[in-house]
């Protein structure tokens, strides 16, 4: 199964800034996916940054990496819930993360998101972070929780 950026903004709730992922290269529900996140010099995180800088200030926020894995993360229990199952989940925890190599503008990100387990309604999850031939992060457990949609709405001001 392959997923496009349309069909990623259908199934997750964040929205530029925030939507971290550009496409679903395969997924095996239950299982494992592999995702793609391309960086780019116009990500509004190099916004404000002063002519002449040194390279390392362009460095992907580690941030940014793992809620971009996370967001992984999150297709793939989306996609491998049963049906009538409703909820948003949420990160909530990640514990033995590595970052290996700073990511850049140019950089093309494929994260391997393998789903660890599923246990009343929550979800652990495990992987990797590579560009290129460079594994770039390692994730040893993140944890997301389903909340109902209307619990977490945006507020009216």
């Amino acid at each position: 199964m392959r997923l496009g950026h349309g069909e990623l903004r259908a199934l997750l709730p964040h929205r530029y800034p925030m939507l971290l992922l550009d496409r679903v290269d395969s997924v095996e529900p239950g299982v494992s996916l592999e995702a793609v996140k391309a960086v780019t010099g116009c990500e509004p995180c190099y916004r404000g940054i002063a002519e002449g800088q040194g390279p390392d200030r362009y460095a992907y926020p580690a941030s940014l990496l793992i809620e971009s894995f996370g967001q992984g993360a999150a297709v793939l229990w989306l996609l491998s819930r049963g049906p009538g199952t409703t909820g948003l989940p949420m990160f909530t925890a990640a514990r033995d993360c590595a970052l290996l190599r700073p990511v850049y503008p140019g950089d093309v990100i494929r994260h391997r998101v393998r789903l660890e387990q599923v246990v009343h309604g929550a979800a652990f999850a495990t992987g990797s972070s590579w560009v290129g031939t460079d594994q770039v992060a390692e994730f040893g457990s993140m944890m997301a929780v389903v909340r109902p949609a209307d619990a977490v709405a945006e507020r009216k001001r």
